[in-house]
């Protein structure tokens, strides 16, 4: 592999994650969307508050690692979490008056009842739909202050729990303990370093290009501008997606939890996707051991504790800011099923974005891409690169060109 083709397959995997990603004009909508209905539910009246009702994103929106998501083999609207906290103690209400009394709310308005889905089993879920074919899906999770007993995770991030509502397939509900505004914090706190050398660039860049959004480059926000974890992220997420659609073990693919928190673990501020994600995908297959029950892990991967396997077969992979909640908890069923399904994945990855750089030929490589990662997204990327090289060409040959006279006549020679 030349240095050449990794710069120009680092460069093809740059503009596919941009392709993936939400734009800046569906970003601000998204936001504008989800700050009105917000607003709408904490100026409803309630009974026993004790302060103001805190509403905010969550999830892949929140971590900047949203990608369009692939419902039946086609694209579908961008999911976007919403939690709506309300400053009422666990024992001034039940998780199912809360879940009804946000649902009123959302059905009081006549435009929401109409977007309004049925009842999920952790939130109400509104359908926006858009003229251009792409809408939203804004789940809306009610929420109330959570009280976390667990001490081996730092202060600042136990500090933000909370308890969810969660309907129970026997239609009783119960409270489930969560911190995604923790685990928020967590992510960002390993992406800062990189982000903080990239943002001064990117945030120009993306003013220069949506000068009808931002009136200034300082409000580009920073959740548009995309580090090499979160474009690796968003890339491993669509390779998921397409990778498993139609397959028997579909319902099996892992998680999107699963996914940020080990990619964002083994994460070293690689300065380019390619390296960070070939780095992270190798430590991962090494992982694939532990599918043999005996086997026993070298010391430094067992030290980092990303992927643990018990003795009755059990495994843990461990939310960063709530030991007690284990991502992979239903790892064990079937005859470890999903773990079978995780390591197959990873193999994946490895055969269709790293080791395919073996073939020496763009072209090559491109047409893997469009398999693994989806054609119609390849061959925009594609177009991207052509349109900014020869941008770039168009830019050098107006310049004129430098001309040096060796040894010119007095007064411009030196003696």
């Amino acid at each position: 592999m030349t240095q050449e083709l990794q710069f120009k397959y680092n460069s093809l995997l740059e503009e596919v994650a941009s392709g993936l990603d939400i734009s800046p004009s569906k970003y601000k909508q998204a936001v504008d969307r989800y700050k009105k209905v917000s607003m709408w539910i904490s100026a409803g009246e309630y009974e026993g508050l004790g302060g103001e009702i805190h509403c905010y994103a969550q999830g892949s929106f929140r971590l900047g690692t949203v990608v369009r998501p692939i419902r039946g083999g086609e694209e579908s609207g961008y999911d976007i979490d919403l939690v709506c906290e309300f400053p009422i103690i666990e024992d001034g209400i039940t998780p199912e008056a809360l879940k009804i009394l946000i649902g009123n709310r959302l059905a009081e308005n006549k435009e929401y009842q109409e977007m309004l889905d049925e009842e999920g089993r952790r939130c109400w879920t509104l359908l926006y739909s858009e003229q251009d074919g792409i809408g939203f899906h804004l789940d809306i999770l009610p929420a109330i202050p959570g009280d976390p007993d667990y001490v081996s995770v730092e202060v600042g991030f136990t500090q933000k729990a909370i308890k969810i509502t969660h309907k129970n397939k026997d239609e009783s509900y119960e409270w489930s303990q969560s911190n995604p505004s923790g685990y928020a914090d967590w992510f960002e706190a390993i992406n800062k370093p990189t982000l903080d050398l990239i943002k001064a660039l990117h945030q120009k860049r993306i003013f220069e290009n949506n000068k009808g959004l931002f009136a200034r480059i300082d409000d580009v926000p920073e959740v548009l501008i995309k580090t090499p974890l979160q474009k690796v992220i968003q890339i491993l997420k669509r390779h998921r997606d397409l990778r498993f659609m139609n397959q028997e073990f579909e319902d099996d693919k892992p998680i999107s939890m699963i996914i940020t928190t080990l990619a964002a673990r083994l994460y070293q501020n690689e300065a380019d996707v390619f390296v960070a994600l070939n780095n992270i995908v190798d430590q991962l297959d090494n992982l694939a051991l532990l599918l043999n029950p005996e086997f026993v892990l070298s010391k430094s991967l067992q030290d980092l504790e990303l992927i643990k396997r018990n003795s009755d077969g059990t495994w843990i992979i461990s939310n960063p800011v709530n030991p007690n909640e284990n991502f992979a908890d239903r790892w064990h069923e079937n005859k470890s099923s999903k773990a079978r399904a995780f390591f197959q994945w990873v193999k994946w990855v490895k055969e269709d974005l790293i080791q395919i750089l073996n073939s020496n030929d763009i072209n090559e490589l491109s047409k893997s891409l469009k398999t693994s990662l989806g054609e119609q997204m390849v061959n925009k990327a594609l177009k991207s690169l052509q349109l900014r090289a020869a941008s770039l060409s168009t830019v050098v040959a107006s310049v004129p060109p430098r001309i040096e006279i060796s040894n010119p006549n007095k007064p411009w020679g030196f003696e």
